[in-house]
């Protein structure tokens, strides 16, 4: 039996669980959470329901489109000091949604039911902007590809390297993690990139990693790991048309700064 409330730190919240919790932990939530929603919560939220389906996101600041994700995870609280607390914690939308489970959970309030639920707003977000890229001509789909990029990994806290390998017409045919690293460091092996390539039959590839300090200007051993990339992709007939590095509201091709 799991009761999510916390009573030493401000307002608690008890979160009723989603259909993927047993029955018997749905009915504890139910006599946690007695009785029906007052009737002032049921109206903010239907207002806020009817902003959002007639507006859009644009028709809501972060904090009450906080509010939305969690109405389903919190069925009978106020949820906008959560929602506050969040921002204050974490700084915008976006990072909230793409904040690691521990640090999440550290904030008073927050169980598995909500961190589920953001979650699943993170991978939503994931898949969509990466259907807009793939088995798609890169040339046509740049921005989607840079929006895809920002998605996933602008607010990771670790670096990541990952690797888009194209066909020949410069469809982009396999997206793949290569590596993961510390807050300013990915290990990254040439030959394993190129391997993947001939694996994928590919004809050319884009590399892209993150900076999690925000800052894309590249180092030096970013550098030299892109030299010795095209220095084995060249000598099997592949061509690398860019590597990006991803900050947390930009990104630096070295393409365009004359770096390849």
């Amino acid at each position: 039996m799991r009761q999510i409330v916390n009573m030493s730190h401000g307002p608690a919240f008890s979160e009723k669980p989603l259909p993927l919790f047993t029955e018997d932990e749905a009915v504890v939530a139910d006599v946690l959470t007695p009785g029906r929603q007052p009737s002032y919560i049921r109206d903010h939220r239907k207002r806020l329901r009817d902003r959002f389906l007639a507006g859009g996101a644009q028709a809501l600041p972060d904090y009450e489109m906080l509010e939305l994700v969690l109405f389903r995870a919190i069925p009978r609280r106020d949820v906008k000091p959560l929602a506050r607390q969040l921002l204050d914690k974490f700084g915008d939308f976006n990072t909230v949604v793409s904040a690691p489970a521990d640090q999440l959970s550290e904030v008073p309030g927050i169980g598995e039911a909500v961190i589920c639920e953001l979650k699943i707003i993170e991978a939503a977000a994931h898949r969509l902007s990466r259907a807009r890229v793939m088995q798609r001509q890169v040339i046509s789909s740049w921005d989607a590809l840079l929006d895809y990029c920002h998605t996933t990994m602008a607010h990771r806290e670790t670096e990541q390297f990952r690797v888009f390998y194209l066909d020949r017409k410069n469809v982009l045919i396999a997206d793949e993690e290569q590596a993961s690293g510390t807050v300013d460091h990915v290990p990254v092996y040439p030959r394993e990139v190129v391997k993947r390539a001939l694996h994928h039959n590919a004809s050319a590839l884009i590399l892209v990693h993150n900076h999690p300090s925000g800052d894309p200007t590249p180092s030096d051993s970013d550098i030299a790991m892109t030299q010795q990339v095209l220095t084995a992709a060249e000598a099997l007939g592949i061509a690398l048309h860019d590597h990006i590095i991803i900050g947390k509201s930009c990104e630096l091709s070295f393409r365009a700064k004359g770096y390849l």
